[in-house]
């Protein structure tokens, strides 16, 4: 039923026949045929039309939150790609070091001023930094397969354009986003106000919708007497009563109690989000210089030992432990560095802001 229709409801046709063929059998008959228009009740045409309305604005903003949502996921895979190739990078420089080390203990070896058992500790680690790159590459080749599927995009995302957001730009309580403004609360809030027109429909229908009825008979007498045609206008009125109204509204009542509590959840929900995905940019800033730091330590620690151990004032194990210690600091490091940008990512998110 249009909104902008003149009728309540569709109209109806009616058809009735009646004849005395088995009583008198006097050639007695009767036809009636009618057409019964429903009526709009006060303001309920208009309450409808405002229910309607309420209909369309919450599905426009439910397409706006499965945007927000779906975007959620692509930022989570987008993120995952990222610390997927950061271990492979860092994977393939810990290959190539070793491999040097590796290739120059060899040599060292045959000049004898190392023992064999120096080059196969040497060799062993290679291959261990070999086996943990093809780890890390079929890791990366999985998180690239998960990722076109999600997006049907075969390129990797390229997150070195991704803009920075300060944490401290945006909060709560500031100027730059309230609660209210999040496609889920405005879902909620749509949700409220559909289920208020609904109550506001209820209202104004105490009753069904009155008929207008347009009928047309023609009654045959008897035989060899002409017919008489005739033409009825009527309005069938309906009672509205209590074991029809009430089940209504209490079912409209529940309706807009159930919406107002999933509203204040859904705010009490996104204000906490919100809340602590600025907690954990700031955290994740604070962990990557400290990492920062130790990676660089720790780096310029291993160059040191790296150099005596080519002076020959430094054992070989003592220096894989040092290229060990480094290595797993510029893993931390780059972890952290993926670790913020997903932080970064998932504040935005708490904000309801798109990609």
């Amino acid at each position: 039923m249009a909104i902008s229709s003149l009728w309540a409801a569709p109209p109806a046709l009616e058809f009735s026949y009646r004849d005395d063929r088995w009583q008198t059998s006097a050639g007695r008959r009767e036809a009636e045929a009618g057409l019964a228009w429903p009526l709009w009740l006060p303001g309920q045409r208009n309450a409808r039309g405002a229910a309607v309305d309420a209909d369309v604005e919450l599905s426009q903003a439910a397409v706006q939150a499965g945007r927000l949502h779906f975007a959620g996921l692509v930022r989570e895979a987008a993120w995952g790609i990222a610390a997927q190739k950061a271990e492979v990078d860092l994977a393939d420089a810990q290959v190539r070091s070793l491999q040097e080390i590796s290739d120059d203990v060899r040599r060292r070896v045959k000049a004898g001023d190392l023992a064999h058992a120096d080059a196969l500790a040497a060799q062993s680690e290679a291959l261990a930094a070999q086996s943990a790159q093809m780890a890390a590459r079929q890791r990366l080749s999985a998180s690239l397969s998960q990722w076109t599927t999600l997006t049907g995009i075969a390129l990797a995302p390229d997150l070195t354009a991704a803009p920075v957001v300060d944490g401290a730009a945006v909060s709560p309580g500031g100027a730059h986003f309230t609660v209210e403004t999040h496609p889920d609360a405005r879902v909620a809030a749509l949700t409220v106000e559909r289920a208020r027109k609904r109550l506001d429909v209820v209202a104004v229908t105490r009753r069904d919708p009155p008929e207008l009825l347009l009928r047309i008979r023609q009654d045959m007498p008897g035989r060899g007497e002409s017919a008489q045609n005739s033409i009825g206008v009527g309005v069938r009125i309906p009672l509205g009563t209590a074991s029809r109204n009430q089940p209504l509204q209490a079912a409209a009542l529940s309706e807009l109690d159930v919406a107002l509590t999933t509203k204040q959840r859904t705010e009490e929900r996104l204000a906490a989000d919100a809340a602590m995905a600025q907690s954990a940019v700031h955290t994740a800033e604070q962990q990557l210089e400290a990492e920062r730091q130790r990676s660089a330590l720790l780096r310029e620690r291993a160059t040191l030992i790296e150099r005596s151990f080519k002076a020959g004032e430094t054992p070989l194990p003592e220096l894989l432990r040092a290229l060990a210690a480094a290595s797993q600091a510029d893993t931390s490091f780059a972890r952290q560095q993926v670790a913020l940008g997903l932080a970064r990512a998932r504040f935005q998110q708490s904000h309801g802001i798109l990609p």
